[in-house]
């Protein structure tokens, strides 16, 4: 940890509630993941946001798993959250097949393996990051024409979500846990 002053320090000792998450982290990952242990001093709180996170991974959401993953590794970049690179690098790689995508996001205006889908979504990401937010008229010509209004509300719902997690994250130091590299992913 690079800060370990008592009022960043994870808990030791989960609430009750957080257990079953917990075991399930523990089994996926062979660990609990860092955030859990900062996010569970406040159990109820960490629930709402798990629903959440479980809204926007769901089967029918109108974009696909591999566009989420690369908007939630997009905006983990831009936040600065070690922790949020490597665990949505991971879910990247693993929905992508490959690590080339993982290796080209923070470059992705200059690479050829992106679509223009993702392009306009990676465009997004950035402007709706930004602080203020920059969403311009020529920006919004472009993702009207390549996604569903839907889509748009549910995309701009997820980048926020990843904002609010990424932030949380990487203002308390919650550092990475080689989550890419324990998978064989050693170069994100």
């Amino acid at each position: 940890m690079k800060n370990d002053a008592p009022w960043v320090a994870p808990l030791q000792q989960l609430p009750a509630s957080l257990k079953p998450i917990a075991a399930m982290q523990q089994k996926h990952y062979g660990a609990v993941l860092n955030p859990t242990r900062w996010w569970g001093r406040m159990p109820r709180l960490f629930w709402l946001v798990a629903l959440f996170v479980g809204f926007l991974e769901r089967r029918r959401s109108p974009l696909s798993p591999e566009l989420r993953a690369l908007l939630m590794t997009r905006v983990s970049q831009v936040c600065h959250c070690d922790f949020c690179i490597d665990a949505n690098s991971l879910r990247l790689a693993e929905r992508s097949g490959a690590m080339e995508k993982v290796l080209a996001v923070a470059d992705w205006r200059d690479s050829v393996l992106f679509t223009a889908q993702e392009q306009a979504a990676l465009a997004y990401a950035d402007a709706v990051s930004a602080t203020p937010p920059r969403v311009d008229d020529a920006l919004k010509t472009e993702l009207t024409a390549r996604f569903s209004t839907d889509a748009i509300s549910e995309m701009t719902a997820l980048i926020a979500f990843q904002n609010l997690s990424a932030r949380f994250n990487a203002a308390l130091e919650i550092p990475s846990q080689g989550l890419c590299q324990r998978a064989g992913h050693p170069d994100a």
